[in-house]
């Protein structure tokens, strides 16, 4: 089975049955009834749903609610979408977050293109459409909303001010629009293919291009300037619309002048172009129009719309979305917990799989042999959380997005930590695509470029890099000192003066370029970068009992403050919050601080006082740091209390900007009681959530995960079996999970001695 194109799943019947309200039924707890499924992308084992039996796997696809995060901080939206599908047709607002949303501004049409939970400007937004009544304008196209409904591959809300009901599905790289207006008396809808998503002014169009084809056709491209991670680069997108019906009239625009007729047009930097195209509903009031897009050509955009929707309805379109959605929601199935917790759960998922976007066919950068993904935005993120997930439960589709990366090393020289719209964007840390390809490769997950893969992470260590903005490092100091200096980088370089930060990342990369080395069998070079791995401790101040930066001389930095979140010595963190980013040397961390205790204590002192910040990556690790000290019952109190306090079944249920699924995919891994450690072969255990869960693994192996009567009262370990045989440390290794069988976790109201001896391994 071909599992590098997943345009097009088997088709059951079309699904034209009313929608269901925005809360839908949630299955009850206990019992065949109470299992709640949910799941990762189609494509763990192949990219096509694999529903075709009579009876499919179970799965919580009616459960998902896209509107859970986006609100601000969350930053997600709401439309419909593939899993790790390009095209994301979604609503666009007035005043939007970076991905075009908020949950009470004004609609203003609906875009094509969509970036997920990020923070900071936004990207894409392109090829808005916007349906309207009365006469031909361009402006006032802002509306209210009325039942607002989003489910996994759909969307719908009735625009009050139009009274248009606007419904939304698409394919990889395809939208399909319904326009459902109020008479028939006909209707407008307006093309803008100039737009773009505007957070704080940084995107805009640099040239645009329309021509009406035929009676029914429109098509054209964009260069867009600026957004996020821009230095430089644009991107240039394409894009073929038509119309299920000849135009009752025609118009094209630039900015505020308008003309009848067939035409071209084109216009230049932040000029608005587009068609407003007339429909007729005295027939029918509903009208589609469908929408593909293509960073290579206006052509290719044409053959994708025959490719990916041939002659297929709007209910066909969605029905097929939501049989990828099925599947895609069936690798892991839950029951237990509340039907809030179910619904965050799924959400989770859901939001894990929005993320880099598959746009195989469309590598117009270099002819690639693999698939090819785009905007891994970011790794700094991702890294952490959706990696691994993937790589657990998804392996094919998470072989593909490391190949792409080392691929994009081939072609442009470096590894990205970031990457969207064809250029490698802004580190914020190190080089965090380093951590990708050794949790790939210590994993031994199947189908990896190890060959390329190693000289990709190896030159990230050893070649200084032009743009360590971009990608790559700065190497002369901290191969010299053992850490990057204050007094070695400008105080007005927001990049350079992350000493701190950077200096901690760039030692645990070295450790996973070491791990990496020791696969391969490169001793000599293993040993090498496990040394340099420990330079973390060259910021260890004894005096403060934190990191603390330094100058080039030693001197440490004075005046220190080491809970300034503020610091632009750390990205997004403090020195307090950044003390525990040592995820590869944890006990030579607590050798530092004197034992277990102490450790224990700075840990209770982080979790008080306001100083952990649940909103952001740094800080994801630190609950699961207590059982290397020996106490699981205090990661179960703080993983309990975090997935409490700060997830939610509500628009503003996320604690902080999803990031491009890591938010969300912390919640999984806690939830299921397991959290990896990136670039190490082991995951930690802790109290799960749920009762049972079931995860279906690569080779139709499954992991069963359960712990009877799990509660927030009995949320203490009191012993763990897998297979039957007992585990004495809460840590295991990612063979034995792959292996499957049944993780059994026996939980009670009271801290046991279980894991207090057995720590997880030293690197």
């Amino acid at each position: 089975m071909d599992t590098t194109n997943p345009d097009n799943p088997p088709r059951p019947a079309a699904d034209t049955r009313t929608a269901a309200p925005l809360r839908r039924r949630t299955l009850l707890a206990g019992g065949a009834a109470g299992l709640a499924s949910v799941g990762l992308a189609a494509g763990c084992d192949s990219d096509h749903p694999t529903g075709r039996s009579s009876d499919p796997p179970p799965s919580m696809i009616d459960d998902v609610d896209p509107l859970i995060g986006t609100a601000t901080p969350g930053n997600t939206y709401p439309g419909a979408h593939l899993p790790f599908g390009f095209v994301a047709a979604s609503p666009d607002t007035d005043n939007p977050s970076s991905a075009g949303y908020t949950t009470t501004d004004p609609i203003v049409g609906f875009s094509q293109t969509h970036v997920s939970g990020t923070g900071g400007d936004s990207r894409y937004g392109n090829f808005r459409v916007t349906p309207i009544t009365g006469r031909v304008r361009l402006d006032g196209l802002g509306s209210g909303r009325s039942g607002e409904h989003a489910e996994p591959g759909y969307y719908k809300v009735l625009l009050t001010y139009p009274k248009v009901l606007a419904e939304l599905t698409a394919t990889r790289r395809c939208a399909v629009h319904r326009y459902t207006f109020p008479d028939d008396k006909g209707g407008h809808l307006v093309i803008d293919a100039s737009s773009v998503i505007m957070t704080g002014g940084a995107q805009q169009p640099k040239h645009t291009r329309l021509a009406v084809v035929g009676n029914n056709s429109v098509e054209g491209s964009v260069t867009v300037t600026g957004g996020w991670g821009d230095r430089g680069g644009q991107y240039t997108l394409h894009f073929a619309a038509r119309l299920d019906q000849h135009f009752a009239d025609v118009a094209t625009f630039v900015d505020g002048a308008v003309d009848h007729g067939f035409r071209e047009v084109t216009g230049g930097v932040k000029q608005r172009v587009g068609a407003i195209l007339s429909v007729r509903t005295s027939l029918r009031r509903s009208v589609q129009l469908r929408i593909a897009v293509s960073f290579v050509s206006v052509a290719q955009a044409r053959s994708t719309l025959d490719k990916e929707l041939g002659l297929r309805s709007f209910d066909a379109v969605r029905a097929d979305a939501k049989a990828a959605w099925r599947d895609a929601l069936s690798r892991a199935v839950v029951s237990g917990g509340t039907a809030e917790q179910r619904t965050v759960f799924a959400t989770a998922l859901y939001h894990c799989q929005l993320m880099p976007h598959d746009v195989t066919g469309e590598n117009v950068w270099w002819q690639g042999k693999t698939p090819h993904y785009e905007d891994f935005y970011t790794l700094w993120d991702t890294h952490r959380t959706v990696h691994p997930l993937l790589t657990l439960i998804q392996p094919k589709r998470q072989a593909q997005m490391v190949n792409s990366l080392i691929e994009t090393y081939r072609y442009t020289g470096w590894l990205p930590d970031a990457r969207i719209a064809g250029v490698n964007s802004y580190v914020q840390g190190g080089t965090s695509g380093d951590v990708v390809i050794a949790d790939a490769v210590v994993k031994k997950l199947p189908g990896i470029d190890v060959k390329t893969g190693y000289r990709a992470i190896r030159k990230d260590g050893e070649q200084n890099s032009p743009k360590p903005q971009i990608e790559g490092r700065e190497l002369d100091d901290y191969l010299r000192l053992g850490y990057l200096a204050i007094d070695r980088h400008r105080p007005d370089d927001p990049h350079g003066s992350r000493v701190g930060s950077r200096t901690l990342e760039y030692a645990y990369e070295d450790f996973c370029i070491g791990r990496v080395a020791e696969h391969v069998g490169d001793d000599a070079v293993a040993a090498k970068y496990h040394q340099r791995a420990k330079n973390w401790a060259e910021l260890w101040d004894s005096t403060t009992g934190v990191i603390r930066p330094r100058y080039s001389d030693g001197r440490f930095l004075s005046p220190f403050d080491p809970n300034d979140a503020g610091t632009p010595y750390f990205y997004e963190g403090s020195a307090f919050q950044y003390t525990t980013m040592v995820p590869h040397d944890v006990p030579g961390l607590i050798d530092r601080f004197g034992g277990d205790k102490k450790f224990v204590a700075f840990l209770d002192r982080l979790f008080s006082r306001d100083r952990y910040d649940a909103s952001n990556e740094p800080d994801l690790l630190a609950p699961f740091l207590y059982l290397h000290a020996g106490r699981p019952d205090r990661t179960a109190d703080m993983t309990r209390k975090l997935l409490a306090s700060g997830y939610h079944a509500a628009p503003d249920g996320l604690p902080g900007n999803d990031d491009a699924g890591a938010m969300s995919a912390w919640y999984v891994w806690t939830a299921l009681g397991l959290y990896p450690n990136p670039g190490q072969d082991w995951y930690y255990l802790t109290s799960p959530l749920f009762e049972r869960a079931v995860l279906r693994l690569a080779g139709d192996r499954t992991l069963t995960i359960t712990a009877p009567g799990a509660s927030d009262t009995n949320r203490y370990v009191q012993s763990v079996q897998l297979g039957g045989r007992p585990v004495p440390g809460p840590w295991l290794r990612h063979r034995d999970l792959l292996r499957g069988g049944e993780l059994t976790f026996r939980l009670g109201p009271k801290p046991s001695g279980w894991g207090v001896g057995n720590r997880p391994p030293k690197s």
